[in-house]
């Protein structure tokens, strides 16, 4: 089984601001909702625990499991370029994504989606014959590709909508 988690909450989801690579820790909430991320969890036994390199991702997936998380940058969050930290009220969007004609640095689309695919893709061919319960702590765009990976990408492009909450999970099986 495949446990897809959603960092806690920092203080720039707190703000309602845009947070990519220029994020923030996990805030004193978001240490209580790992933690009762790891209360939820607690009979269940992980033989692998992946994270994005992002230090609020690898520290809730730490909390949640208490080991190191073994990060892989194909789990980064998606890079806002100039719109990180900007208040989500303020950025131009085109959808659900900053527009890139508006603010230089916007990952393009299709190479995240690529990116995260590659990493599941990997971990499939390694561990789907397997019944191994594996952890990914990720962010809601990489939560969210991880579903669209399992889901199929919707119409709308929109694959936010296979995220979580901050602090929540979703698990998935490979077929």
């Amino acid at each position: 089984m495949i446990y897809v988690i959603r960092h806690g909450q920092t203080d720039l989801n707190k703000e309602r601001k845009m947070q990519g690579r220029m994020g923030l820790p996990l805030n004193e909430y978001g240490i209580d909702q790992a933690k009762a991320l790891r209360d939820e969890l607690q009979n269940m036994n992980f033989d692998l625990v992946f994270s994005s390199p992002q230090e609020r991702a690898a520290k809730t997936a730490e909390i949640v499991t208490g080991v190191q998380a073994i990060t892989d940058n194909r789990l980064d969050v998606f890079d806002l370029g100039e719109a990180d930290r900007l208040h989500i009220n303020e950025v131009k969007m085109a959808g659900p994504l900053p527009d890139s004609s508006v603010y230089n640095g916007v990952e393009e689309p299709n190479k995240f989606v690529e990116r995260v695919f590659s990493f599941m893709k990997e971990l499939e061919n390694q561990y789907g014959k397997q019944e191994l319960n594996i952890l990914i702590s990720g962010h809601r765009c990489t939560t969210g590709c991880i579903g669209a990976y399992f889901e199929g990408i919707p119409s709308d492009k929109n694959i936010l909508k296979f995220s979580s909450n901050t602090g929540g999970y979703k698990t998935f099986k490979f077929k």
